[in-house]
């Protein structure tokens, strides 16, 4: 679980343009990270994992189950942003959709 200090520096790296864009800044807190609330019963949820990159995933959510419509894994701080913006936008089923192309040649 991460604490309140990481969940700032996640909505930082995301910018302030972007939180209002994409929620209204309104931020969930989730155990790992936060999610971020589209409207029409999606979320986008953004992850810190171990390895100090993230997990950026586009969930939908109706009667009281969940379903993820796509979820890229190892973003860099410099993508998340772009990133959580793209899962915001798009009425997509899978990653091939909205998280590609990457933006940055992370190894």
């Amino acid at each position: 679980m991460i604490d309140t200090e990481q969940r700032a520096e996640i909505v930082r790296q995301i910018g302030a343009g972007n939180m209002g864009v994409i929620s209204g800044g309104r931020v969930i807190v989730v155990d790992n990270g936060i999610e971020l609330a589209v409207g029409s019963g999606y979320r986008v949820r953004v992850v810190l994992d171990p390895t100090d990159t993230y997990t950026v995933s586009r969930v939908y959510r109706k009667g009281g189950e969940e379903f993820e419509h796509g979820s890229i894994s190892d973003v860099y701080f410099d993508e998340v942003g772009e990133l959580a913006y793209r899962a915001s936008c798009f009425n997509s089923y899978d990653e091939t959709q909205w998280a590609t192309p990457r933006l940055t040649p992370h190894g």
